[in-house]
């Protein structure tokens, strides 16, 4: 089903149900939807063409969650414009799906008129907050109060193939690939959130991270569950941690980093977390330590669900109940899990020769199912070979348990070999950050003439911890052993990231392998 039909179904049950707080806005269901009909029919009046790429350039905005909802009402496929990119980088990916529209902050104004000289196939720009340079606001360029109401164009199944999004991968080789997402794809991802984070009172979601990336869906989850949205425009952990109880905030999402960031604040234990039902880790693996201590602090609706870009966001999931149980020491091994396989989607391993693979052994994580998209946008080999064997390969590489627990053990291509032995990175870095001062740890190989590759650690640690790298080493040996221990520790003031917050282990690395012919050793 079009996103647009979920938000029309909670408008027409609960009319006047808070669903927007940004700022000084407030918005209703019902005065949201007469919004999005005043933008579609203003772009529909100004030559919209049905499923045009249209782009949005903004930190996090009130404006882009209504601006969303109109492009869709209008029948376009959403652009998100990650803003910690290289403008050369984001100008490539924009002339790559070609887009046609570019609604943008003021804040980025000289970026957008770039954007503008640079991709041809821009033809109108809409400033979402104010007047810009011969630009409309996006107040001035809807139809005034009280126009007539857009055509509903949708069809009886939901125009499940058409494209809501094209998004790009967040991988930091090569030029972005943009992923098809489809009414099909997104509208199950929605439903999945709905079911596994459902809960009897009015849910209240607080966004916080950037709506260009995984919190864009999960408010537009939010959304078709009725909920009331609140968005700040950025992540500052003291205000997130006020927010919770001032507004009892009853679902977030956040990265780890977030979560760490919240959890070393000196003052996380002085604010009212009781209204919490589901704090959702997602994006990147979490430390089994701080999720631990995390369910100390926030209380028993930390969880976490596992996806891609490709594989949306859900195709595991890891209940708050299952993680306090696990918490409080039953199978505390599962602190490490990104859970069981949700009802969307089946996930298996399978070896490099297409075979799936019994319970117990690692392999590639891959998946069928309806959270899968549609492919890499005009790129048919690349989409075949992500396809090949008639799943949706991942490039994680993982293991599953009795119980049906799937672990990521790491990254397909990001594995140390050293010693003529295989060590996952995710290994190493869960060992590291156990020990009481480390806020974060990522694992690399670096050259050495012994074994090959030796196993590094790159670690951020409270200066009044102490830390030396004997004492991260010596626990490193007796928690899982002199191979998979670090032989190196470097101690940084941060861990160096892509644009959407991942570890950048091609940035780490190259510190370390750039006088060397090739990238293995």
């Amino acid at each position: 089903m079009r996103t647009i039909d979920y938000f029309d179904k909670q408008a027409t049950l609960r009319p006047d149900h808070l669903m927007l707080i940004a700022g000084e806005t407030r918005l209703t269901y019902a005065e949201a939807q007469d919004i999005t009909h005043r933008l579609a029919g203003a772009m529909l009046a100004d030559g919209f063409v049905h499923q045009e790429a249209v782009a949005i350039m903004s930190p996090n905005h009130g404006a882009v969650v209504t601006t969303m909802l109109g492009l869709w009402r209008a029948g376009g496929a959403w652009i998100p414009v990650n803003t910690r990119n290289a403008l050369a980088d984001n100008i490539a990916y924009l002339n790559y799906v070609r887009a046609g529209w570019l609604f943008y902050h003021s804040s980025y104004s000289a970026d957008a008129h770039e954007v503008k000289r640079q991709v041809p196939s821009i033809r109108r720009m809409i400033c979402i907050d104010s007047q810009d340079a011969g630009n409309p606001s996006l107040d001035t360029y809807m139809l005034p109060a009280g126009s007539p109401r857009v055509a509903d164009w949708g069809e009886p199944m939901g125009n499940g193939e058409e494209l809501a999004a094209i998004i790009a991968t967040g991988g930091t080789t090569g030029p972005a690939k943009g992923v098809r997402v489809l009414n099909r794809s997104w509208g199950c991802m929605l439903e999945t959130i709905g079911q596994i984070m459902a809960c009897d009172e009015p849910p209240v979601f607080l966004t916080t991270a950037p709506l260009t990336h995984a919190a864009g869906p999960v408010t537009m989850a939010g959304i078709a569950m009725g909920a009331t949205v609140i968005v700040l425009p950025g992540f500052d952990a003291e205000a997130v941690m006020a927010a919770f109880g001032a507004n009892q905030v009853t679902h977030t999402f956040l990265p780890p980093t977030a979560l760490y960031s919240m959890l070393a604040h000196p003052d996380v234990r002085s604010f009212d977390y009781s209204s919490l039902r589901y704090f959702l880790l997602a994006g990147s693996a979490v430390s089994p330590e701080k999720l631990k201590q995390a369910v100390e602090v926030f209380g028993p609706c930390m969880c976490q669900s596992y996806g891609q870009t490709e594989f949306h966001l859900v195709a595991t999931w890891l209940s708050p109940k299952v993680v306090a149980a696990a918490a409080a020491g039953d199978h505390p091994e599962r602190l490490a899990s990104c859970g069981q396989a949700t009802y969307s989607c089946r996930v298996e391993l399978m070896d490099d020769d297409g075979r799936i693979l019994p319970t117990g052994e690692v392999g590639e994580i891959v998946g069928r199912g309806g959270i899968v998209g549609g492919g890499y946008f005009e790129m048919p080999e690349v989409s075949a070979e992500t396809w090949a064997h008639g799943w949706h390969h991942t490039g994680d590489v993982g293991r599953r348990d009795g119980h049906g627990f799937y672990y990521i053990v790491d990254r397909k291509k990001d594995m140390i070999v050293t010693g003529g032995f295989n060590v996952f990175c995710t290994e190493v870095e869960a060992a590291v950050t156990e020990l009481p001062g480390v806020l974060e740890c990522a694992a690399i190989g670096i050259p050495d003439d012994k074994w090959g590759e030796a196993v590094t650690a790159i670690v951020v640690a409270d200066p009044s911890a102490a830390l030396s790298a004997d004492t991260v080493i010596a626990h490193c040996k007796a928690r899982i052993g002199s191979v998979k221990a670090p032989k190196h520790v470097y101690f940084r003031d941060a861990i160096p990231r892509t644009p959407v917050g991942k570890f950048d282990k091609k940035a780490m690395r190259a510190e370390f392998w750039q006088n060397a012919a090739r990238g293995v050793n």
